[in-house]
C-alpha cells in the first residue's frame, strides 16, 4: 500500500481512538446529531498530466506531444457539494459527501506533427465521487466559531475523456480520440475549516485542503504503439477552496 494512503488509513484509526466515554452525547438531548451540508468550490490542480509528454509516429509523421496538466487543459472548475454529518461526540463527527466536479477544456498546443504545430481539444472533464471521513473539532471556549480537521477516503467516477488532434499545417484531423475510458478512481484528502454560526441552527462554512484522485483507465488503442506513454500520470492533486452552509437538524 502507498505510503500516503497508509497516512490517511492511520489518520482515521488515531481520530477514533481519541473517542472517550466522557465526551459521549448525553441521553435524551434536544439538538439532533445530525446536520446537512451545501457547498460550492473550486479546486486548482497541484500535480497531475492529462497527457504525459511522448515521441512517436501519428499518421505516418514523426509526433512530439508535450505534457499537460490538468491546470493547462481544465483550469480551476467547479466542485458542487452536499452531504451530511453524524456527530458521535461534542468533538467527533462522521461524515458523507457527494462531490460533483465540471470543468470546460481550453484547446491547448500538444506539441509537432511532422512541420506543423499541433493542437488538441479534450471533451469537458466531469465527475460525481462520494467521499466518506472522520472530522474532530478543537476543543475551543468560544462558542463564536469552530474550527476543525478533517481526513477522507472515497471513490470518483470520472467521465470518459476524448481527444481531437489538429495540424493545420500539415491538413491532419485525428477526430474524437478516445485517449481515457470512464473510471472509478480511488480518493483520499484532508481538510481543515471553520464553522460560524450565521443563524440558528446555521453555520457559514469555509474550508481548504488537498485531494487526490487515482488515475485514470487508459484506452486500448494505445497499447503496443509509440505513443502508449500519453496515459502516465494521470492521477491528480488538488487544493479544494469550499464555502458553503451547515444545517443543524432538530
Amino acid at each position: 500500500m502507498p505510503h500516503s494512503r497508509r497516512l490517511i488509513f492511520w489518520s482515521l484509526a488515531v481520530l477514533a481512538l481519541t473517542l472517550h466515554p466522557s465526551e459521549t452525547r448525553a441521553q435524551g438531548s434536544a439538538d439532533s446529531p445530525w446536520a446537512i451540508d451545501v457547498g460550492v468550490g473550486i479546486a486548482p490542480s497541484i500535480n497531475g498530466n492529462v497527457n504525459s509528454g511522448v515521441i512517436g509516429t501519428l499518421q505516418g509523421q514523426t509526433v512530439a506531444i508535450l505534457p499537460n496538466t490538468y491546470g493547462d487543459v481544465y483550469g480551476t472548475g467547479i466542485d458542487l457539494r452536499a452531504g451530511a454529518g453524524y456527530a458521535l461526540n461534542d468533538l467527533t463527527e462522521l461524515r458523507g459527501m457527494f462531490i460533483w466536479q465540471s470543468a470546460d477544456a481550453d484547446l491547448v498546443r500538444m506539441g509537432d506533427l511532422g512541420a506543423s504545430a499541433l493542437y488538441g481539444q479534450y471533451s469537458d472533464y466531469m465527475s460525481f465521487a462520494l467521499d466518506l471521513g472522520l472530522r474532530r473539532y478543537l476543543p475551543l471556549a468560544t462558542k463564536d466559531f469552530r474550527v476543525y480537521g478533517e481526513a477522507t477516503i472515497g471513490l470518483g467516477w470520472i467521465n470518459r475523456i476524448d481527444l481531437q488532434l489538429a495540424a493545420p499545417q500539415s491538413n491532419a484531423i485525428v477526430n474524437a480520440t478516445d485517449l481515457y475510458d470512464r473510471t472509478a478512481a480511488f480518493t483520499y484528502g484532508i481538510n481543515v475549516g471553520v464553522l460560524v454560526p450565521i443563524a440558528d441552527k446555521v453555520d457559514f462554512n469555509a474550508q481548504l485542503g488537498l485531494r487526490h484522485v487515482g488515475g485514470l483507465a487508459d484506452v486500448d488503442q494505445l497499447v503496443g504503439t509509440s505513443l502508449a506513454a500519453l496515459n502516465d500520470d494521470s492521477a491528480r492533486l488538488t487544493f479544494p477552496i469550499v464555502v458553503g452552509l451547515r444545517f443543524h437538524l432538530r
